[in-house]
């Protein structure tokens, strides 16, 4: 029975996997440099997201262009698709796999891509499952954090905002504790903190982490400010999401009180919580951290297809 290599969660990657993904994304930077190449000439990517996405589809499809493939898809599978008729979502992907070499998709429900990769007769790539994981946002993140710094061990990394139901920071979490003498400092509403499970695999990597609400009191500790947005779709109620919104902004009067060496970065769309005055700040990473994520995708793109047996 043929294997195939699946990106489904950031905990399957370990610090020599990482290493090597981030060197092949240096490479993918030299390849766009030069006008991309032909590698993947004749691969299709099926591009299947039930929720909505501008960053990670597009980057994705850009992606998987400059190697030399195509791409077909859907950016609203959930009113485009034969969902809407009562297809399961197994059966979906099963028909989907007989039409291309890759799947990246986006879903709804934590676990979907798990589901998918058990039937898909392709390797599937996890662009986000709901309030669950994330994977390639947090490996782009920690590639722009390496990028940035030359290193990730030894870093002050801040996570702000939508900690409960913001699927990056739990696989960032995931990401950094694959490094060495890393603090972590989840700072977020009562309503909206840190989920356990997290905190437990911190604990387990021997992680140091701490829980705030007071975002001043480590401002001018940090090395990263990774502040998120709170995502108010994701919220079981109005009266939910206002007790967390509008809590903590970044604006120049807060820079003014970070290290002249941190960062801030954001996975985007950003809401108000950042802003439009720090855009013009040098330590304003998030427009970096976001064309990082073709460089990253690219290399995953490459590495799914061609360590699945039988590619």
């Amino acid at each position: 029975m043929k294997q195939y290599y699946h990106v489904l969660g950031a905990k399957q990657f370990d610090k020599e996997e990482l290493e090597q993904l981030f060197d092949a994304a240096r490479d993918m930077e030299k390849i766009v440099a030069r006008g991309g190449d032909r590698r993947h000439e004749g691969r299709i990517m099926t591009t299947l997201f039930f929720e909505a996405s501008t960053r990670t589809r597009l980057s994705f499809e850009s992606a998987m262009h400059r190697l030399g493939g195509s791409v077909i898809g859907t950016e609203n599978a959930s009113q485009f698709s034969s969902a809407i008729k009562g297809e399961t979502l197994e059966d979906t992907i099963r028909v989907i796999s007989g039409y291309s070499d890759i799947i990246v998709m986006r879903h709804t429900e934590i676990g979907a891509a798990k589901r998918a990769a058990e039937v898909a007769k392709i390797p599937v790539i996890n662009a986000g499952d709901g309030a669950g994981e994330h994977p390639t946002q947090a490996l782009l993140d920690a590639y722009t954090i390496r990028k940035e710094f030359g290193k990730i061990d030894g870093l002050k990394i801040a996570m702000v905002g939508d900690l409960a139901y913001g699927r990056t920071v739990h696989s960032l979490s995931y990401i950094l504790a694959n490094y060495q003498d890393v603090m972590v400092y989840y700072i977020s509403p009562d309503n909206v903190r840190i989920p356990d499970n997290v905190k437990k695999y911190m604990e387990e990597k021997g992680i140091r982490y701490a829980e705030t609400n007071d975002l001043d009191s480590v401002a001018g500790e940090i090395d990263v400010l990774y502040q998120t947005r709170i995502q108010k779709e994701r919220f079981p109620s109005v009266e939910e999401y206002e007790k967390a919104s509008g809590q903590y902004i970044v604006d120049a009067e807060l820079m003014s009180r970070m290290r002249k060496d941190a960062i801030v970065l954001h996975p985007l769309p950003r809401a108000g919580e950042i802003a439009e005055e720090v855009d013009s700040d040098p330590r304003a990473a998030y427009f970096r951290q976001a064309v990082n994520g073709l460089y990253i995708r690219m290399a995953l793109i490459d590495k799914c297809i061609t360590e699945s047996q039988g590619k």
